[in-house]
């Protein structure tokens, strides 16, 4: 029997397993996929896909998002650059689900450029964008997305849409961090 690859949604459930590395099912992912329950509100621990900086600033410029760096730069090792090497293919879709459903126009004023906070989940790791907070995305995200409180440490103020990405309002920008690519 043939089986073509059929495109499916992250998130879309398989056995228990969420099947989030690349968006594609065969018949040999879907032979494999685990059937342990995952757990609702953790990320997916599936490997992810990282690009370099112009394959990602290719793809977010086709999708009509921009960006903008205090330093003009791209340099991944300059903290006033804006760098995308090393991002997450779930976090430039999810950035480009997020202009699909806001229709607001968004850029992006930090990516993976060192000087922001370590961790896991942070920019370096490529799960992080921040986006300049126009009154269209600011009113998008506090009006679609449910309030779950200040951030622990600094405070700002967070809310989490319905993939379980979570949205902080910072001083001067929105803090995001993609777990996924929110339905794309």
């Amino acid at each position: 029997m043939a089986v073509t690859s059929t495109r499916i949604r992250l998130g879309a459930l398989l056995g228990g397993a969420v099947l989030a590395t690349t968006g594609v099912l065969t018949a040999q992912s879907a032979v494999a996929a685990p059937s342990a329950p995952v757990a609702a509100d953790a990320p997916s621990a599936a490997a992810v896909t990282k690009l370099s900086h112009s394959d990602a600033a290719s793809r977010l410029r086709g999708a009509g998002i921009s960006w903008t760096s205090s330093g003009g730069c791209s340099d991944r090792n300059n903290p006033t650059c804006t760098s995308f090497e090393q991002i997450n293919l779930t976090t430039v879709q999810g950035a480009i689900t997020l202009k699909g459903a806001t229709g607001c126009a968004l850029t992006i004023t930090g990516g993976t450029e060192t000087g922001h906070a370590s961790g896991t989940y942070s920019h370096w790791n490529g799960y992080k964008l921040d986006f300049s907070p126009t009154t269209c995305l600011s009113n998008y995200i506090t009006g679609t997305f449910t309030n779950i409180g200040p951030r622990p440490g600094d405070g700002a103020q967070q809310y989490k849409s319905g993939s379980g990405n979570i949205y902080a309002r910072e001083s001067n920008h929105w803090d995001v961090t993609y777990y996924n690519c929110g339905g794309c």
